[in-house]
């Protein structure tokens, strides 16, 4: 058992005990005791945290945000928050690089490619950093200390159950999600087909690609009624594909027609499933990711021990118009900032 390493009369790391002896051959020290990551703020005076979101913009990742600073602030941690501008590996990786380059003492990611980020994440374990992947994962999540996500396959079954409930058990149905490769909304594709396949009396349209975008989306849905003005039921994946499918439908003027279930619980979204735009929400627990990443990273910091269960799963709150205003449904909407 590692008894842990203490200098200044403060926990630190084996890596931030390197950068110590280094300091006593020449080298400078930085090892996060002095200096900040950079840009997005701090919480403590203790280790240095990076969180790499997928994208920014998306309410998902600010209740993650939310949570994962909360935590820090009590583990007296400084956290450093980061992403691209577009749910992408090539936008995602030079964000990571130059994390790496800060050294801080963990990173938590959430990939934007299961395939495409294995090697900026391997590049940053081979110098050394732990990281937590938080909401996607890689092809190779071995390589992580630990990854913390929703069960995406059961969100998915979620929805598809959720859809089938409001159209009647019958009807087409069109699933619009982000773009091919993403772990997550793979999954949640994976659990509504497998949740719609037990509706004989359902026809599914498959499955349209908006690129994270709700204009795209919207688009996607007013062309899908053109083709098919009978369609009954769509199920956005996340947050922007749900936006843009309710807004198709009410500007295509088919609101009591067709029933709309999204995953996630934007602001937005939550005013649209108000205004009818909208009809069931299947909200992820983001806040709970966060916060769980940065307590597993600071516990492995100060023990050196790798968490026992490298796989945890947070839950799922269904939102209704009905129910949407309860405390115990109101604590898991997403929040537009900290």
């Amino acid at each position: 058992m590692n008894e842990g390493l203490f200098w200044r009369g403060r926990r630190i790391s084996r890596r931030e005990f390197l950068g110590v002896a280094a300091a006593g051959t020449g080298a400078v020290f930085l090892g996060g005791l002095t200096t900040s990551c950079g840009g997005g703020g701090g919480e403590g005076e203790g280790y240095r945290l990076a969180l790499i979101v997928g994208v920014t913009g998306d309410e998902f990742y600010t209740t993650m945000e939310c949570g994962a600073r909360a935590a820090a602030r009590k583990l007296g941690a400084r956290l450093n928050v980061q992403g691209p501008e577009e749910f992408s590996p090539a936008a995602q990786t030079p964000i990571l690089n130059a994390v790496v380059q800060s050294n801080p003492d963990a990173i938590l990611i959430a990939p934007t490619d299961r395939t495409a980020m294995v090697g900026p994440i391997q590049s940053a374990v081979n110098q050394d950093i732990p990281v937590v992947l938080v909401d996607t994962t890689i092809e190779k999540e071995e390589i992580a200390l630990a990854r913390i996500s929703s069960d995406n396959v059961e969100g998915g079954r979620m929805a598809g159950e959720a859809l089938a409930e409001q159209i009647g058990g019958k009807g087409k149905v069109l699933l619009i999600s982000v773009k091919p490769g993403i772990s997550t909304t793979d999954q949640r594709k994976q659990g509504f087909e497998e949740a719609i396949k037990q509706y004989p009396d359902i026809e599914y349209l498959g499955t349209e690609y908006c690129n994270d975008d709700p204009t795209q989306a919207a688009s996607i849905t007013t062309s899908t009624l053109q083709a098919h003005p009978d369609l009954a039921g769509i199920f956005g994946a996340n947050v922007f594909s749900g936006q843009g499918a309710g807004t198709g439908v009410r500007q295509a003027g088919k609101r009591d027609q067709v029933s709309v279930v999204a995953f996630d619980a934007s602001p937005t979204q939550v005013e649209d499933l108000r205004r009818g735009n909208l009809d069931v929400l299947i909200a992820q627990h983001p806040n709970d990711i966060g916060r769980r990443g940065v307590q597993i990273a600071v516990r492995y910091l100060e023990s050196g021990e790798e968490p026992e269960n490298k796989q945890i799963t947070t839950g799922f709150t269904t939102v209704t118009r009905d129910n949407l205003d309860a405390p115990e449904v109101e604590r898991y909407l997403y929040r537009a900032q900290c």
